[in-house]
């Protein structure tokens, strides 16, 4: 069943538009979930290619919202992934003026990493949290070879682990967090990656230095994963689509909106409920 378009109150000021990329805005082949027959199935446009293959996805539906989107609103791609990951997507309109890479570790200024800021999270960091090179020679004596595939560091901020998750212990993760959790550091499994991420690492307090920086009077954000929890607490209206570990979780809050909407179609939804919400009407 189709939840009918929210109807959206008015917006003061400026409004900010912080929104997840992966899983929630752009799809992978493998996350597009279309469940139409394939005469039925939307128009893509592609919006990233790495090493000669197309990577990831939306609705040209969408493409067009978003472009519409940028003319109404400060956007703001809020990510996890790294600059040079982020990068990599072309996304339709003029590019953000803003952006946020590695969890909050990089606040993007026209394109470029804002040196101040990543001193005010490094510093943050170090005064914190146990040091990134205790907790990744934690996790990797931890691990176990039959179900670890990949171990990865971003940016020298964060590390996680690409796991085979069938073979994954069902109380690994857990007690892995257990032991971070008194290091100020973040546990969590999304999809098939175990993430161990410092608490002062977050796509929140970045979003709230750029609404600093623009005088934003209303905060719009939507995400997907466990690490969009804090962006979609802090915002004003948000929104989750109806897959990702969020959905799977049964999480809420009171302004924030569960779409039934999965795949590269709850992609275009949010799009729509924004812009509608923009626009106070």
């Amino acid at each position: 069943m189709t939840v009918p378009p929210t109807t959206p109150p008015p917006v003061p000021r400026t409004a900010l538009v912080a929104s997840d990329l992966d899983r929630t805005l752009i799809y992978s082949a493998a996350a597009l979930g279309l469940t139409v027959p394939d005469e039925r199935a939307p128009r893509l446009l592609c919006v990233e290619v790495y090493r000669s293959r197309p990577l990831s996805y939306l609705t040209e539906a969408a493409a067009a919202l978003l472009a519409e989107l940028a003319r109404h609103a400060v956007f703001v791609p809020t990510t996890t992934r790294t600059r040079e990951q982020y990068r990599r997507i072309h996304l339709p309109g003029p590019p953000p003026p803003y952006a946020i890479c590695a969890n909050g570790g990089h606040l993007l200024v026209d394109g470029e990493s804002d040196p101040d800021w990543h001193a005010r999270v490094r510093r943050s960091l170090a005064a914190d949290c146990a040091s990134l090179e205790e907790v990744r020679a934690r996790m990797l004596a931890a691990a176990d070879p039959g179900w670890l595939l990949k171990e990865r560091v971003a940016e020298d901020l964060f590390a996680y682990l690409v796991v085979d998750r069938d073979r994954l212990p069902d109380t690994w993760v857990k007690e892995l967090g257990d032991w971070a959790g008194p290091r100020g550091w973040t546990v969590s499994l999304q999809g098939r990656k175990v993430y161990a991420v410092p608490r002062p690492l977050t796509k929140s307090a970045a979003v709230a230095e750029v609404v600093h920086r623009t005088g934003a009077g209303h905060v719009l954000a939507a995400g997907d994963s466990l690490l969009d929890a804090d962006l979609l607490l802090a915002a004003d209206t948000a929104w989750r689509p109806g897959h990702g570990e969020l959905a799977d979780l049964g999480w809420t809050a009171p302004h924030v909106t569960a779409l039934p909407e999965r795949g590269v179609a709850a992609g275009e939804r949010v799009l729509r409920e924004m812009l509608l919400h923009t626009r106070g009407r």
